[in-house]
């Protein structure tokens, strides 16, 4: 389990959507791949599932990852490093 810093500067979002981009950017999470639940990603990372929300929305504005209502999050074909 990846550790969020509760005495970092960064907020817990901005901690989560870096743990987020070490996967995809280390090839965890493939293009195409459908990343886990914000319930499962909250339980993994210790936070609140707005707290998740708040991360995907980085990782959507910087082209990592595209959500489709009802299907889910996943790594944009071409993720932005």
């Amino acid at each position: 389990m990846d550790m969020i810093d509760p005495w970092s500067p960064r907020s817990f979002a901005e901690q989560v959507a870096d743990a987020l981009k070490v996967r995809i950017d280390s090839g965890d999470w493939l293009p195409g791949r459908k990343l886990p639940g914000e319930v499962t990603l909250a339980q993994t990372y210790g936070v609140a599932r707005g707290t998740v929300r708040a991360a995907l929305d980085v990782l959507r504005e910087e082209g990592r990852v595209v959500t489709f209502a009802g299907r889910g999050t996943f790594v944009t074909p071409d993720p932005k490093p």
